[in-house]
């Protein structure tokens, strides 16, 4: 989340950034204990995310874990991700993030086309991607997965169609690609003391401006169509909407959040949902470091953010959206009790929704067409 002078040379704050969150973890792990007992499950899945947290030392990560380890407990064999920007002087040290505990890597490839890189801002080259990969397997992470983005201004279909063929031949075990967004957190009121979006420089603001008018929804598709072809014929999955993976390379993490499963969250700009309540945590550093650092050596306390509890409607229409996310989708029957019910009719004659034969009876899922018009269908359940 934070780069610049904020994670970088004599004005780094990523020290201060570390003992906050450490700090955070243990009012968390105070109020998990109140609540539910310290003979709870321990979690499934851990994910270091959100920006580029392979830019702290390793023994910085290992310090983090140990303490999520000791408070919340980490079951066996638990997915633990780390994200991480391919540049040399930003993936870590596969080994040292091994030796801390990380089992999967999530690298922000983003392309594999060097005039696209330039164009997003990015620092890396493609053979930092190819050589963040090579690492990641000789330091022992047993699953790696690799972002990217099409619909970027610029990007011909041969392009997008390379930096598919590059990422596959690479090896990786996940593949996440996504439309480029250019929403306006500012103007959708995001980003004030509490949002948890910080403020969009005016650099970025010009940068977005151009860019959206160089967007093209028929590009879109058609990249999306590519990649859906392309990566299923090389074996990865098409489990989510946007992501694709080699059996058992699934992300366990996300897929927390796309079955509405509990799930807890520290740091700056972090959700977390506890199957009725979502909170959120405000994205900006000063706040987040004067709450849990405060000077003077005060008590920590939980940062600034925000909370809303979720309604039976609500809760409702949060099941179908994000079951329909999944290439399993949605139980007919909850399909047709739900929602979704009313607009059945018009989704399966206009080719969105296809019924499939799964575990229990029959089920509803989006078919290619529905996972491109999605925001049609779903925005008729809100």
């Amino acid at each position: 989340m934070y780069a610049g002078a904020a994670a970088r040379g004599p004005a780094a704050r990523t020290e201060a950034f570390a003992g906050a969150l450490l700090a955070e973890i243990a009012l968390r792990a105070d109020a998990a204990d109140a609540a539910f007992g310290r003979d709870r499950a321990p979690l499934r899945t851990v994910y270091l995310g959100g920006g580029t947290p392979t830019l702290l030392p390793s023994s910085s990560v290992a310090t983090i874990l140990g303490l999520v380890r000791a408070r919340f407990g980490i079951a066996d064999g638990a997915e633990v991700t780390i994200e991480s920007n391919p540049g040399p002087d930003e993936r870590g040290v596969a080994s040292e993030l091994v030796a801390a505990g990380v089992s999967r890597l999530s690298l922000g490839a983003q392309a594999m086309d060097a005039g696209m890189l330039r164009r997003l801002g990015r620092r890396h080259r493609p053979a930092d991607v190819a050589a963040a990969v090579r690492e990641a397997r000789a330091g022992g992470i047993a699953s790696v997965s690799v972002d990217l983005l099409y619909d970027v201004p610029g990007q011909s279909a041969e392009a997008w169609s390379a930096t598919l063929d590059a990422a596959i031949d690479l090896g990786v075990d996940h593949v996440s690609a996504y439309a480029l967004t250019l929403d306006d957190p500012d103007a959708e009121g995001l980003t004030g003391p509490t949002g948890d979006h910080l403020p969009t420089t005016a650099g970025a603001r010009r940068w977005r401006t151009v860019a959206a008018g160089q967007q093209d929804e028929e590009r879109a598709a058609a990249q999306y169509r590519l990649a859906v072809e392309r990566l299923a014929a090389a074996g990865l999955r098409g489990y989510e909407i946007s992501n694709w993976g080699r059996p058992g390379h699934e992300s366990q993490h996300n897929l927390v959040y796309w079955r509405r499963e509990p799930y807890e969250a520290v740091g700056p700009g972090s959700h977390a949902f506890d199957g009725v309540t979502r909170r959120w945590n405000a994205a900006r550093l000063p706040g987040y470091l004067a709450a849990l650092a405060p000077a003077g050596g005060g008590a920590p306390v939980l940062p600034p953010g925000g909370s809303g509890m979720v309604d039976e409607a609500g809760a409702a229409a949060e099941a179908v959206i994000l079951g329909l996310r999944l290439d399993e989708g949605l139980a007919r029957d909850v399909a047709e009790a739900g929602p979704l019910a009313p607009h059945l009719a018009w989704a399966f004659g206009n080719g969105l929704l296809e019924a499939v034969s799964g575990a229990g009876g029959e089920r509803v899922r989006l078919t290619t067409d529905g996972r491109l018009l999605s925001n049609e269908l779903l925005a008729r359940l809100v």
